[in-house]
């Protein structure tokens, strides 16, 4: 490898990304570092208003268009589809499944409804838009720059928290396994497939734990680098598995959680 080439290791330039779930949260975090980093972003989410007016704020930056779309459903996955042939021409170097929901209730109480939806959108909804988008990502895969799958699973995936929010923990650990079973199929074919499995970042999702102060302070307790994970974290991580520097990876999973998943 060159100078210049190692200068470019993490360059993301001219790539087209599809970013699930994208008009909030760890995805708008994602959608903005990349767009940032020159690469062409197309975001998907369920509510028009916040895509739109995200696609708007990034498109002074560089290139980034929106589809709505419910990844949980199959109309959902072949709009996603339609719009990347309309937007890449069909081809596509990146797709990051981030796109999730979650549900929390005492054990007792908890609903047969959350774990149909939590499957359907974090689970069943992810393998199925990866299967609609693999030929074009196999027209953005070659030998030497492999298309790349980034799969965001969950710090709740790895290691029970006191949150009872079970088919949550369930789906993303099933994330983590899905990523590797994907990896292995799909490495013939030049396409890697990786997660990664944020702690936790300041989101709607996460609100709940970090908008109350004392909350706040025990959760961050058992985080060893004690504090939340902020946008260039998670974008660093995302970035380092869709450049050249990651192109060797594939079936990982990237604990991006300031050392929770191994803390005692």
């Amino acid at each position: 490898m060159t100078a210049g080439r190692f200068e470019d290791l993490f360059s993301v330039a001219g790539r087209s990304v599809v970013v699930t779930g994208g008009s909030s949260g760890i995805g708008a975090m994602v959608a903005t570092g990349l767009v940032a980093a020159g690469a062409r972003v197309l975001i998907s989410a369920r509510k028009v208003d916040a895509l739109a007016g995200l696609a708007e704020q990034l498109g002074g930056r560089g290139v980034c268009d929106y589809v709505v779309a419910d990844v949980g459903t199959p109309e959902g996955s072949a709009a996603i589809a339609a719009a990347v042939a309309a937007t890449f021409d069909g081809r596509l170097d990146i797709l990051v499944n981030n796109a999730g929901a979650t549900w929390g209730a005492p054990i007792d109480d908890f609903p047969d409804d959350a774990w149909v939806k939590l499957a359907n959108v974090n689970l069943i909804g992810m393998f199925r838009l990866t299967t609609t988008l693999l030929d074009p990502l196999r027209r953005g895969a070659e030998p030497g720059s492999p298309a790349r799958i980034v799969n965001i699973g969950s710090l709740a995936g790895l290691r029970v928290t006191d949150v009872e929010n079970y088919p949550y923990s369930a789906t993303k650990a099933g994330v983590h396994m899905l990523t590797r079973h994907l990896a292995g199929r799909l490495a013939r074919e030049h396409i890697t497939v990786n997660a990664i499995a944020p702690g936790y970042f300041p989101s709607r999702m996460s609100a709940f734990a970090l908008g109350d102060d004392s909350a706040r302070s025990e959760l961050l307790s058992r985080v060893p680098l004690g504090r939340t994970g902020t946008p260039a974290d998670i974008v660093g991580a995302v970035r380092f598995l869709a450049s050249r520097a990651g192109a060797y990876l594939t079936g990982s999973v990237l604990e991006v959680d300031g050392g929770a998943a191994s803390a005692t």
